[in-house]
């Protein structure tokens, strides 16, 4: 796993809070792996407030309301990053909020390194 998300990870297990640089970098890091492994513009991947991507293959989306929207706070994506978080729990606890098709992450999450 990147660096960043596991010291994120780690601050947060042991019970501290990871300051918004910290966060910020690591949503950052995972967000640029998640295009490269996952190429394409047809899901908008939100963690505000720090970044939004597209990514997924599929349909390119290039301007307006796109078809299929990801979004989540910064912990539980990078929870979801490294497997600390099933997609399928996040989702049906609200923690994940995923419309439109091929909003489904599950496929490339985790990511690693």
């Amino acid at each position: 796993m990147l660096a960043s998300v596991a010291a994120v990870l780690a601050l947060i297990d042991a019970g501290e809070q990871p300051d918004r640089a910290q966060l910020k970098v690591a949503v950052k890091d995972s967000l640029v792996l998640l295009v490269e492994r996952a190429p394409g513009r047809s899901v908008e991947v939100r963690i505000p407030p720090f970044a939004a991507v597209q990514a997924i293959p599929g349909a390119t989306h290039r301007r307006g309301t796109p078809p299929a929207v990801v979004e989540t706070d910064p912990v539980t994506w990078l929870q979801l990053c490294t497997g600390a978080l099933d997609w399928a729990e996040a989702c049906r606890t609200g923690r994940v909020r995923a419309s439109g098709e091929r909003s489904d992450l599950s496929p490339w999450l985790p990511l690693t390194a």
